[in-house]
């Protein structure tokens, strides 16, 4: 692991923790794959209700992983952190390689 100071560790546990949720993690799977969205179509993608997903995308945009723009009457989110899509990619891949792992060590 990288020397990371004492000094910033909370804040990278607050970054993991606030992706370590399904859920916001639908969200920001829609929300990379969309580029921006309202809230009823992240819910609707994501598979959750309006109100769980505005849940959610208030917690993103706290979190710096999101901002919102209002588009008429209609406000539209979007991830701002493109550091978050680098980071999505290299924890899926390496579970996937978990996972193809198991499985071979389960066919011998």
């Amino acid at each position: 692991m990288l020397a990371v100071p004492d000094s910033m560790l909370d804040e990278v546990a607050r970054r993991f923790a606030l992706l370590g949720d399904p859920t916001r993690l639908r969200i920001v799977r829609v929300l990379h794959e969309r580029g921006e969205s309202t809230v009823g179509e992240i819910a609707a993608a994501a598979g959750t209700s309006a109100a769980n997903a505005s849940q959610h995308l208030g917690r993103l945009l706290h979190g710096g992983v999101a901002a919102r723009t209002r588009d008429g009457q209609a406000v539209r989110y979007r991830i701002t952190d493109d550091s978050i899509e680098q980071l999505c990619r290299i924890v899926c891949d390496s579970v996937r390689g978990s996972t193809r792992n198991l499985s071979e060590e389960g066919a011998e």
